[in-house]
């Protein structure tokens, strides 16, 4: 794994911890919360899912792969929006619990 596919994976993830906090209000983790969640997710959910799939590096025969960098930050951005959605919902819950 080489900095592109991470900066693509960070990125997507990213958009879509954005993207999943103002779709279901509940999950909401303010702007900052919902990227940080996005991002790690993500990464992380990238990398999973690179190695399922066996998506390598992106970079092939001395150019990028367009096509690979675009996969990453789907990739990203899907997981992004899993985990920012799971932990948003699981943070907002204890908070509630505990007022």
């Amino acid at each position: 794994m080489d900095i592109s596919t991470i900066i693509a994976q960070l990125i997507g993830g990213a958009v879509g911890g954005g993207a999943g906090g103002k779709i279901l209000k509940d999950s909401d983790l303010g702007s900052i919360g919902n990227l940080i969640a996005g991002a790690v997710g993500g990464v992380g959910g990238g990398s999973i899912l690179g190695s399922l799939v066996g998506a390598g590096g992106a970079a092939t025969a001395g150019g990028v792969d367009f096509a690979a960098l675009a996969g990453q930050l789907v990739g990203g951005g899907v997981a992004g929006i899993i985990v920012q959605v799971i932990v948003g919902l699981v943070i907002n819950k204890l908070v509630r619990k505990q007022q």
